[in-house]
């Protein structure tokens, strides 16, 4: 009789194989969703640094154009109009 070398299946390896390709299968596509999350909502690093500096220079001009509060311009309460 031949030999039925080719027939035989190594269970250990093939589990290993399936468990391996099940991993990169659920890596892949946890990728795909998170390219798609990124351009959906997201924004760059650089996005949100130029974004957080806008902000603080907008903060200090409205600062600098803020008129004081009238305790501080009249400290007596009284305005002399």
């Amino acid at each position: 009789m031949g030999s039925d070398r080719g027939n035989i299946v190594n269970f250990a390896s093939f589990r290993k194989t399936q468990r391996d390709a099940q991993k990169r299968a659920e890596k892949k596509r946890e990728s795909d969703k998170a390219a798609a999350n990124r351009v959906k909502f997201g924004r760059t690093g650089a996005d949100k640094k130029r974004a957080k500096i806008e902000e603080e220079r907008h903060r200090r001009e409205l600062e600098g154009k803020r008129l004081p509060a009238d305790s501080e311009t009249y400290p007596d309460g009284e305005r002399g109009d």
